[in-house]
């Protein structure tokens, strides 16, 4: 064997071992890349749907307080049902109130409280004229009167 051919050495370019494992690579990442921008952007919506949930509901919310009378003291309604009674029948007295600690109904022998939606039965014997009043915790009060015709 001649002495000057030694074997060739290999280019490590020349190994399409290298080149197939690059572009792997290179395709890994930008999947990887895009499922990752696409679960950012997931979440983004996600957040922001969320906030407008959030914001619809504070607003129902606050439109919700204001229809039972905000923050104000307030008679929010006062009636009879029925206003004309025949002697020895009986009515309803109804009455809502909004940030009342306390109420008073006279004359009404029995206690009430305070409350959205509350109604009593009354039975007098001649017409009366009722008046509720209600008071808060800072010691404002409100009133608010009501006739019921006994005939």
């Amino acid at each position: 064997m001649p002495p000057d051919l030694a074997p060739e050495a290999k280019s490590p370019f020349k190994n399409p071992l290298l080149y197939s494992s690059a572009v792997l690579v290179i395709v890994l990442l930008a999947i990887g890349y895009l499922m990752f921008s696409r679960w950012q952007d997931n979440r983004n919506i996600e957040r922001q749907h969320a906030q407008e949930l959030a914001e619809k509901q504070h607003e129902q919310d606050r439109v919700a307080v204001e229809q039972l009378g905000g923050k104000e003291l307030a008679i929010l309604s006062f009636y009879a049902s029925p206003g004309v009674i025949s002697r020895g029948q009986s009515a309803q007295l109804c009455y809502g109130v909004s940030n009342a600690k306390t109420v008073k109904l006279e004359p009404q022998p029995h206690p009430v409280w305070p409350s959205e939606a509350k109604c009593v039965d009354v039975s007098p014997a001649k017409t009366t004229t009722y008046t509720l009043t209600i008071e808060d915790a800072a010691g404002k009060t409100a009133s608010a009167t009501l006739d019921i015709k006994v005939r």
